[in-house]
């Protein structure tokens, strides 16, 4: 360790070596500035590291986001609140910047297809009378304007009257042709259960709040009712189509694959078991003929993946998690490729790491 010097010491010591004393502190505190500034940018990369976005997922238009605005959770599919309102941040950050003029003929493009309800706003001949005078007036076109309109959804009940008709020699009895009952003794109809799967697959409105909005609309619908309904629906009908689209998925050259663990409650393990959602979907190249599959697991064994893709030849892309791997070296028709999102991960850049410390 280097001796501290006193002002006595300094005092008897001649201008010269005083000065060369300075300097080599200058260049010390200088080595000593350079080296903490390497240490703290490799501290900020092992946080970034360690600390950062790990799912590599991005959002993309349309896609359901959970995010705060002013305070408030918005849910559903909602990101545009909060791009609109970076937008005007940056717009008063930033003044002299020019939002782009809309497109002209947009408003037009936006109301093409929809109905259109005519309503007509004149005055009476009487009013007209007293503003103009007797005859004193001709009629202009008309002023224009339109305006969104939302008619909330409305429960109506289906009473079936179906007609029934007997021999008059024997006991025979033939019934009108009617609707199959999409669950036979329940009060569902397709129109509803096609609602309540949108609203929580889609719209990721959960059951009890959906039991709430039927409340609101006077009818009584326990969540209970809507999840075997849901689940009595999936097995009987949109079994077969997931099935199929399975059968579908192996006709592709390139799949992905992923998984991301979930919690299931009361599925007959302790508290807090970690579950898995396994998702498959083919890739981007073939847009207009997409197929996604989730397949919920209570393991990330590598036994659900050589289950699913047992028919697939061809390219999987994954990330490096090595059960992927592991399917792959067992089998000669099925290639395992990295997904670029992971890729940065195993990139060193080397002139943001320390080259002494």
């Amino acid at each position: 360790m280097e001796s501290r010097y006193t002002e006595e010491m300094l005092s008897g010591m001649e201008k010269g070596t005083i000065i060369r004393l300075f300097l080599a502190q200058q260049e010390q505190l200088e080595n000593i500035d350079k080296n903490l500034q390497l240490v703290l940018e490799h501290l900020a990369d092992q946080k970034r590291h360690r600390f950062g976005r790990s799912t590599e997922r991005h959002l993309t238009e349309g896609q359901v986001s959970f995010m705060e605005v002013d305070g408030e959770i918005v849910f559903f599919n909602e990101p545009e609140a909060v791009t609109d309102q970076e937008a005007e941040n940056e717009t008063q950050e930033a003044p002299r910047r020019r939002t782009p003029k809309k497109k002209k003929g947009k408003r037009e493009e936006d109301l093409d297809g929809l109905p259109v309800i005519i309503i007509e706003h004149s005055m009476t001949e009487e009013q007209l009378s007293d503003t103009f005078g007797t005859d004193g007036y001709k009629r202009l076109p008309d002023e224009v304007y339109r305006r969104y309109r939302f008619t909330p959804a409305k429960v109506e009940v289906e009473e079936h009257h179906v007609a029934v008709y007997a021999a008059k020699t024997d006991d025979a009895i033939v019934r009108a042709e009617h609707p199959v009952c999409l669950l036979k003794g329940s009060l569902v109809s397709p129109s509803m259960e096609a609602a309540i799967i949108n609203a929580k697959y889609v719209n990721a409105c959960p059951l009890y709040r959906q039991e709430k909005e039927f409340e609101r609309y006077g009818i009584t619908v326990s969540r209970q009712n809507m999840a075997y309904w849901t689940i009595q629906c999936a097995d009987r009908y949109l079994a077969v189509l997931y099935d199929y689209l399975h059968e579908m998925m192996y006709a592709y050259h390139v799949l992905q694959a992923d998984e991301t663990p979930v919690l299931v409650n009361k599925d007959g393990r302790t508290a807090g078991a970690k579950s898995y959602m396994w998702v498959y979907r083919t890739g981007s190249m073939y847009s207009g003929r997409q197929i996604v599959l989730y397949e919920y697991q209570k393991t990330r064994n590598a036994s659900h993946l050589r289950e699913f893709l047992k028919g697939f030849s061809g390219v999987c892309v994954t990330d490096g998690y090595q059960v992927y791997h592991t399917i792959e070296n067992e089998r000669e028709d099925l290639t395992i490729a990295g997904c670029w999102s992971h890729y940065p991960r195993s990139i060193v850049i080397l002139g943001e790491l320390p080259t002494s410390a």
